[in-house]
């Protein structure tokens, strides 16, 4: 699981930062999370395959959150892509997209898709056989949503030396990686934990946007691997974090350790601020994992 942030700053674009957007590649697939002005520009300039981004999830409906979608969506169109795409976010989405396409005489030459939100409960939003998505519902001055993305690790992984001691033939390895048994011609039941480990443990990450302080979301994100959370604000300025719906970095770090997540990371900097260090050094008061966003930062989880 790799996670790339393309901007992570609060409010306007400026020439040195960028607002919202990061590219979750996990299980081989990339999901692309918000989509502030400026987006399709970092990713070329990191080098991330538009063709590989199918799904897009938009946490909420303000600008430095959406803004470059229908940028995107337009470049897409003239790259002539052919796969479809899928939008995930609040309701009225598509009304503000399509109207945007429609004033400027524009269109898709592929399948473009609508999931609207509007539910104050968790739901899952997106599901194959290696990804799950579900909405992490945050509190903020307009609905907004945060992703939870969790491995699905159905495979267990294959004792070689076990498999090559029975004989066993190549075109029965994916039944075995799948829990099967194996019947050998004398009749022989081979047992599945014999044959097999564990697969490895399923990742998972939460991105929480836009939000006030709120705990309701801590049985959601309990002990992801890494947790993505807004810190707009530093303790001296709670007050404004109270009055605009947003948290400090104290607050993020309180809700990391009271949902023993393992790793925090930090984003959407109001730009009063001339050193985000700072945001990591209030955190750390209360949380030691920590790791300081920043626009072009890849991280491993």
């Amino acid at each position: 699981m790799k996670l790339t942030i393309l901007g992570c700053y609060a409010a306007t674009p400026r020439t040195i930062t960028n607002p919202t957007a990061q590219v979750l590649e996990i299980k081989n697939q990339m999901f692309l999370i918000d989509c502030g002005e400026g987006t399709q520009v970092q990713l070329r300039k990191h080098k991330i395959k538009f063709s590989r981004i199918n799904h897009i999830f938009i946490s909420h409906l303000h600008g430095d959150h959406f803004y470059g979608l229908v940028g995107l969506i337009s470049t897409f169109m003239l790259l002539n892509r052919e796969n479809d795409l899928h939008v995930y976010g609040p309701k009225g989405i598509k009304e503000l997209i399509l109207m945007q396409l429609r004033a400027s005489g524009s269109y898709t030459g592929y399948q473009l898709f609508f999931h609207e939100l509007e539910g104050t409960e968790s739901e899952t939003v997106f599901e194959d056989e290696k990804v799950v998505v579900k909405t992490i519902p945050l509190k903020h001055r307009i609905y907004t949503n945060g992703y939870l993305f969790q491995e699905k690790n159905q495979q267990r992984k294959l004792n070689i030396e076990a498999v090559e001691k029975h004989k066993i033939d190549t075109c029965y390895y994916q039944k075995i990686k799948f829990g099967g048994d194996i019947i050998l011609e004398d009749g022989t039941i081979i047992l599945n934990k014999e044959l097999t480990f564990d697969p490895e443990p399923e990742k998972s990450y939460a991105f929480c946007s836009d939000t006030v302080y709120n705990e309701n979301i801590l049985p959601i994100i309990s002990e992801v691997d890494a947790l993505y959370h807004e810190t707009t604000f530093l303790e001296s300025e709670a007050h404004l974090a109270e009055k605009t719906m947003h948290t400090t970095a104290k607050q993020a770090a309180t809700i990391a350790l009271k949902a023993r997540v393992k790793t925090l990371i930090m984003g959407h900097y109001s730009t009063r601020y001339g050193n985000i260090e700072l945001f990591k050094e209030e955190a750390q008061t209360i949380f030691n994992n920590v790791i300081l966003g920043d626009d072009g930062k890849e991280i491993e989880l």
